[in-house]
């Protein structure tokens, strides 16, 4: 991928401006970690995640914590476990994880499972690698920042100010419009929405698709509509209040085409975090590894680079 290079605001940037992108490199010979499935209980909960061991030369240090967004589950980060190692958990409400009724799925609510999950797995120090409404651990990183090592912003949802909720998003915080919306949320209706989501032409994916339906059950869609409820603007703009603060190297990777989230949130994510590195991708809309699969090289190089 060529990139230039420059300073924006408190941020290196790196702006893709190829327009082809080139094989990623080869990943053989070198050995690639197999990803293992776990299953346990945390406070009552029932509790899915994957993990995979870091390669040979990346033993030690902080482990990679890979968190999931919406309508998502730790299958997203399937391509990225073999190539840095690490732990990706179902948050509650999501994938193979409990689902219960009785959690009421907030900011709160997210910062303090993560906290309990790696204490739980005896983990000192994670980088915290977040997609979408992965970002819950932005508010774990902001009240224990000397337990993470590094951060990677991907398209995540803006814990900061002037945001204002996309179309679905609405929908989905309005009463009884959220429910028959979930409610009436089949196959040809997920096709059909996702067709916004990537910049490649059609629907996403149909290995996301068919993860999505797998998991899509009235749990997930009662843990959706709570968590987009309880998350007005004024509530994301002071999940973020903090942000300054944190010290640890950032890195912000963005598809420049994403319809939920506009592009000039990765510059002010990179002006907020002091020592961020911007990486805008055009030709990427929300998933942007899924359009642009270099993305997903970048991405794993800076969490790698934790052994540095």
């Amino acid at each position: 991928m060529r990139v230039t290079r420059g300073r924006v605001g408190g941020c290196h940037s790196i702006v893709g401006t190829a327009p082809t992108y080139p094989a990623a490199r080869p990943l053989y010979p070198r050995p690639v970690p197999e990803v293992s499935d776990h299953s346990g209980e945390l406070d009552g909960l029932p509790i899915f995640w994957r993990s995979a061991a870091a390669p040979p030369e990346l033993k030690g240090g902080a482990v990679p914590l890979y968190l999931h967004g919406v309508p998502d589950s730790s299958d997203e980060w399937l391509a990225f476990l073999p190539r840095t190692g690490g732990i990706a958990p179902d948050l509650p409400g999501f994938g193979r994880s409990g689902k219960p009724g009785s959690r009421s799925y907030t900011i709160a609510e997210y910062d303090r499972f993560i906290e309990s999950f790696i204490d739980q797995l005896g983990l000192e120090r994670v980088s915290l690698i977040m997609h979408d409404w992965g970002g819950v651990g932005l508010a774990f990183a902001q009240r224990r920042p000397e337990r993470v090592e590094r951060i990677a912003i991907v398209d995540v949802v803006p814990f900061l100010p002037g945001y204002r909720w996309h179309r679905t998003a609405r929908i989905w915080r309005t009463p009884v419009l959220g429910e028959l919306a979930m409610g009436t949320t089949s196959r040809f209706v997920l096709r059909l929405l996702s067709r916004e989501g990537n910049a490649t032409p059609g629907p996403m994916p149909a290995d996301w698709i068919d993860s999505v339906l797998d998991h899509f059950d009235q749990g997930t869609q009662r843990a959706i509509l709570r968590l987009y409820r309880s998350s007005p603007p004024e509530v994301l703009a002071a999940a973020g209040e903090g942000l300054g603060g944190l010290r640890m190297p950032a890195l912000v990777a963005w598809g420049m085409e994403d319809p939920y989230v506009p592009a000039r949130f990765a510059r002010e994510y990179a002006d907020a975090l002091p020592q961020a590195e911007l990486l805008e991708l055009p030709d990427a809309g929300h998933w942007p590894w899924l359009d642009r699969p270099d993305a997903l090289e970048r991405i794993a190089e800076f969490v790698n680079a934790r052994a540095a």
